[in-house]
């Protein structure tokens, strides 16, 4: 059996129904001079997703689709690692199992490939994230998708570049920052990264639980980890420097719980002020342009003054774990 032009690989983990709209949108890629099949590597023992990928064999039998469980759970770039490695094509895809592709979405990535004339080498695709007009403060953070540089959920690289970078680091075990540590080591190694607007995906953006932004804050450590492996690429690409609204909050926390100790009322009224400005402030940031409801406001107002705590404590933590200087 000849090896496929393009491997598409998707990890997963227990979201059969994400997975099974993402797989039928590949089945219907439309390649007329090209061949391509699909890896799916579920991070971890994951029957229900293997009854899934086996059912859509039957339903689709000319779309080649194979599926892999790591023993472990050891995140989404250890998954994508055993993909690629475990698969043949000469142009390797990625996307996610919550993102749908549209049938032209192979085509342009092989297409420029092809015209491309150049062994290592990689691609970036659209992204599509519709949120409604006024979106919730979740739904506006996943639309920044559409306009990040360099994503999984909708990228290719040559086996050779994959070869050259060795692939994904998977000192990152969740689905934060292994993209941009990947972008960062095809552009140190001098791969070219071009940019393909007719290779697209749709990215729905799921229903999340309330409060789900607290829970987020905890991806803050790898943001440490990527900039001990990239600084300057981080302070160029991520964030020119710390959020210090977050640092200002906390320091008039502490100096107006050390004005009450010492009883300096003065001093604990200018830190309330300072603190109670800085709140607002970012909460007012965070409000801007979303969802008018009750419910969705009482969410940021709440989340508002925790966040700053939770992000700093991540933050450090990721810092200290990492030994690296990090605010």
């Amino acid at each position: 059996m000849m090896a496929p032009n393009v491997s598409v690989v998707i990890p997963t983990f227990r979201r059969p129904a994400l997975l099974e709209n993402c797989l039928k949108a590949i089945a219907a890629q439309h390649c007329p001079d090209f061949s391509f099949d699909v890896t799916v590597v579920s991070d971890g023992p994951d029957p229900a997703t293997e009854s899934l990928v086996n059912r859509i064999k039957s339903e689709y039998p000319y779309f080649p689709v194979y599926f892999h469980a790591l023993e472990e759970k050891r995140g989404p770039a250890a998954a994508r690692n055993y993909g690629w490695k475990h698969s043949t094509g000469e142009l390797v895809a990625f996307t996610d199992d919550d993102c749908i592709p549209l049938p032209g979405w192979l085509a342009g990535l092989w297409h420029s490939y092809m015209n491309s004339k150049t062994e290592v080498i990689a691609f970036t695709g659209k992204v599509e994230v519709p949120v409604p007009e006024k979106p919730t403060d979740y739904e506006k953070n996943v639309s920044h998708l559409s306009t990040a540089e360099f994503i999984t959920a909708n990228c290719a690289c040559t086996r050779a570049a994959l070869e050259r970078v060795k692939g994904f680091d998977e000192d990152f075990p969740v689905a934060w920052r292994e993209d941009s540590d990947l972008q960062f080591r095809l552009l140190e190694n001098e791969v070219p990264i071009i940019q393909i607007k007719e290779a697209m995906v749709c990215h729905p953006v799921r229903k999340t639980s309330w409060g789900s932004s607290l829970r987020d804050q905890q991806k803050s450590m790898f943001n440490a980890l990527l900039f001990k492996k990239h600084p300057d690429f981080y302070r160029k690409r991520i964030a020119i420097g710390p959020v210090w609204n977050y640092y200002v909050i906390i320091l008039a926390s502490i100096v107006a719980i050390f004005a009450m100790i010492v009883k300096a009322p003065l001093v604990l009224s200018l830190a309330l002020l300072s603190w109670l400005f800085a709140v607002v402030s970012f909460m007012v940031k965070r409000l801007r342009g979303t969802d008018p409801s009750l419910r969705h406001r009482l969410e940021m107002v709440v989340t508002s003054v925790l966040i700053p705590y939770l992000s700093v404590y991540w933050t450090l933590r990721g810092a200290l774990r990492y030994k690296v200087f990090f605010l």
